[in-house]
């Protein structure tokens, strides 16, 4: 009687255990969504509204308050939580900040990093709010370069303890004096700070020295240090002080240490597959409350990666759960997983449409502050944060959510080397596979939009309402488009160009690029830290030309990671033109091509032109209204006439009958486009390329990448590049050698800005030095003036790269599709 009851007992839970996770596939089936890059989300859990790039989370020591800082590149602020209630408690605006975050012991006070306004800002907690007291000053505003980052506090010695991103130091500060007690040399940019249990080190984590440094807080002064992965970031301590754990954001990894000894016991692949290349980015790190699981924020791959680690040195991986959109921290309380999402569950339109007066309304400020501005529409700030909370999971529902990461990510290891395709196609499917193309030559142009320039052509998916440059100003672009491949479904990896160029050169960017140009673009101080600008920035493997160099494949660039005559990065070195003008608007693309033209022309004459060659026409960028500037259609149609001469002079080469030209933007502007900001212009060209068709295939700057890659013969640079689509559907086996007859240009090139309105006024005060000094949104207004008139408004930009999926994993409508 007793097996009998207990067999009933079993299958009535079996029952029920698998009605539980039907429901929950369902639920997490329901809300799965497609991000413009092809991969997918299915957060798990519920969820609060944060701001705009919610980078850390603090606690508070009873566990009564939970705060968030945003530092994203619109408006920064400071969020209080009650997380029991699971509400916000209060939300504060902070004019600068990143990442550092601390409360004191006591719960009176909550500290802030003030970013590079280099000081320390201490708000007091009143009645379940936040209220500025003071501030603790580090050294005067950017542009001196300090740069706060990690916090820490001793509270029994009032120290107050703080790691620089800047001028990476570490800063010794007494609380009750607000003095600098000391300043020591860190050599490299640091990330955060974490005291031992007994106040008696200080572990910080070197985030472009890959390594953590041990600080001896009695003697004050640096008593070791432990090499881990790439870019280290977040520091977690077990309860002993014995074990810290240490996130490698570009090794997909997290260093276990022994801290009595200084030794890595193990390392921790975080990915979803073995040695897989960057893309996971592991950057936030929390432990269970019985500490027996660590969960690892991988910010690339929207999820957290669960491990067993009751048995220091011998971990398990127990499964993964997904979050939302760029997780970067975590935080657990009790049985309840805190998570931010960096860019939340999707982005939004701007309901108000963008308006150059609004864009310069000043946001609330402190202390004085009088920098940062509002602009609403921009990119950089419509991906808002989100906290998921989820509950601790069973091992019956972590299995649930495990394979609903795997569901969500379309990159694996079969992908690496064996590429989506057809048989008998110019583009191999296997990396190492011959191709007939030898020579590749890859365009990278500065910031448009897919209806701003080809909205007008019939058969795509186009607002000829939204059209800037239709085809009177780009009829060579037109021209190209509509003799090979109208691409009317692409879309740019990249938000800006400071990340845009390192997505169309390494199909990633660092943890380190994506958290950090906001500052710059929010108008916070900071300098351009994309293109090979700062080393913490590159790949650990490299770009491309990096891959090629060790590959044996030739290569050559133009203009493309190269400044005043100097390389960017080692691997370009003796590689680059000399005479080959870098970025610059007072250098038209048609004097970029004849530099071009002439070395091209001797490379062929002594049959030693590269296999891989990148090119940079960046004029179509303009400079909007700037009173005596060559005007938005004297800018956009040199560059479109450069595009034709350089196709036309190719095609009627040697090298023709072997080559395969690609073209791109760096990134879409955020201009209008009735599909999605991120949609862009990208074109292919050559004798093995399709002709008079439209490839509606869901394409982004990495599928670009993957098929230059696979023509090269070189492996995939990141996970991205790896799950991309090759653009194999643009491709026949059956080559057409006809060359391309370049257009004259309608537009006269000298044609100048001769208006004195407030849209000249505004554009002659932007610096135009460097892409994108001006937020792409504002001068994407300036140059829908500058085409539709001054008095014109531009239609809010649309986001509907995020779309529902059925339960079989079909999207219910593609991209681009209307």
């Amino acid at each position: 009687m007793k097996k009998i009851i207990v067999a009933i007992i079993l299958c009535s839970i079996s029952v029920i255990s698998f009605a539980q996770t039907s429901s929950l596939e369902n639920e997490l089936s329901k809300n799965r969504v497609r991000l413009p890059n092809g991969w997918h989300l299915s957060p798990a859990g519920r969820s609060l509204q944060l701001g705009d790039l919610p980078l850390n989370i603090a606690v508070s020591t009873s566990k009564r308050y939970m705060a968030v800082t945003n530092n994203g590149q619109s408006i920064q602020s400071i969020q209080l939580i009650d997380p029991r209630t699971e509400k916000v408690l209060h939300n504060v605006i902070i004019p600068k900040s990143w990442y550092g975050l601390k409360f004191s012991r006591d719960e009176k006070f909550l500290y802030a990093s003030g970013g590079n306004d280099n000081w320390i800002l201490q708000y007091a907690i009143v009645n379940n709010k936040l209220q500025l007291k003071d501030s603790i000053i580090l050294g005067k505003k950017w542009p001196e370069k300090i740069s706060p980052a990690g916090i820490e506090i001793d509270d029994a010695s009032k120290l107050l303890y703080v790691v620089t991103k800047e001028n990476n130091s570490l800063y010794i500060v007494s609380l009750s004096g607000k003095s600098i007690i000391q300043q020591i040399e860190l050599g490299k940019e640091a990330y955060t700070c974490l005291l031992s249990p007994d106040k008696k080190e200080l572990y910080i984590s070197s985030w472009g020295g890959d390594k953590v440094i041990v600080f001896n807080t009695e003697k004050r002064k640096i008593i070791g240090e432990v090499p881990v992965g790439d870019n280290p970031n977040e520091l977690l301590l077990n309860k002993k002080g014995n074990t810290l754990f240490v996130a490698n954001a570009n090794d997909n990894s997290v260093s276990v240490i022994d801290i009595k000894q200084r030794k890595v016991l193990e390392v921790l692949n975080a990915a979803l597959y073995p040695d897989a290349p960057a893309g996971s980015t592991s950057n936030g790190l929390a432990l269970s409350g019985d500490e027996k699981k660590l969960f690892v924020a991988n910010a690339d791959n929207n999820c957290l990666a669960v491990f067993d680690v009751s048995v220091p040195g011998h971990s398990k991986s127990k499964g993964y759960i997904p979050v939302g959109w760029y997780p970067t921290n975590i935080k657990v309380i009790g049985k309840k997983i805190f998570v931010a999402n960096g860019k939340g569950f999707s982005s939004f339109a701007n309901p108000d449409g963008p308006n150059p007066v609004k864009t310069q309304r000043p946001v609330v400020r402190h202390l004085g502050d009088t920098s940062a501005t509002v602009r609403p529409g921009y990119i950089g700030g419509l991906m808002k944060g989100t906290m998921s909370i989820i509950d601790e999971p069973s091992d019956v529902t972590l299995a649930v959510y495990s394979k609903a990461v795997y569901k969500n990510t379309p990159y694996s290891k079969q992908k690496e080397m064996n590429a989506d395709g057809e048989a008998g196609n110019p583009i191999p499917m296997k990396v190492g596979d011959k191709s007939p193309i030898k020579h590749v030559f890859y365009i990278i142009k500065e910031n448009r939009t897919y209806d701003q320039v080809l909205g007008d052509i019939p058969g795509g998916n186009g607002d000829t309402g939204l059209v800037l440059f239709g085809e009177r100003i780009t009829p060579n672009q037109h021209k190209l488009a509509k003799e090979f491949v109208l691409l009317d479904n692409f879309y740019a990896d990249g938000e800006v160009s400071a990340d845009g160029h390192n997505w169309s050169t390494a199909a990633h960017t660092t943890d380190y690029l994506e958290k950090d140009w906001v500052t710059s673009y929010g108008g916070r101080g900071g300098t351009y830290p994309g293109e090979g600008k700062k080393e913490i920035a590159n790949p650990k493997k490299g770009f491309i030309w990096d891959y090629a160099k060790r590959a044996g494949v030739s290569y050559r660039t133009y203009g493309e990671f190269v400044d005043d005559g100097k390389a960017n990065i080692p691997v370009l070195e003796n590689h680059f033109c000399p005479y080959y003008p870098s970025y610059g608007l007072g250098d038209r693309d048609t004097v970029r091509f004849y530099a071009w033209k002439r070395e091209f022309d001797s490379l062929v004459a002594v049959n030693a032109v590269p296999r891989l060659n990148t090119l940079r026409f960046s004029n179509d960028h303009t400079e909007g209204l700037r009173f005596g500037a060559p005007t938005p259609f004297a800018h956009v149609a040199d560059n479109d006439l450069a595009v034709g001469l350089f196709l036309e002079h190719l095609s009627k080469s040697p090298v023709w009958k072997e080559s395969a030209v690609f073209i791109i933007e760096d990134d879409a502007q955020n201009g209008p486009d009735h599909v999605d900001a991120h949609r862009t212009t990208a074109y292919v060209a050559g004798p093995f390329v399709k002709r008079g068709i439209v490839d509606k295939t869901m394409y982004s700057t990495s599928s670009m990448l993957r098929t230059i890659e696979l023509i090269l013969g070189l492996p995939p640079m990141s996970q991205y590049d790896a799950a991309a689509t090759p653009m194999f559907k643009s491709f026949t086996s059956k080559p057409n050698f006809a060359p391309f007859e370049s257009l004259p240009s309608n537009i006269d090139f000298n044609e100048k800005n001769k208006a004195r309105n407030a849209t000249a006024k505004l554009s002659g005060e932007i610096d135009l030095s460097k892409e994108d000094r001006v937020p792409d949104m504002l001068f994407s207004q300036i140059i829908w003036k500058a085409v539709k008139g001054e008095h014109s408004e531009m239609p809010a930009p649309r986001r509907s790269a995020f779309v529902k999926v059925n339960d079989d994993g079909d999207d219910e409508k593609e991209k681009g599709e209307d």
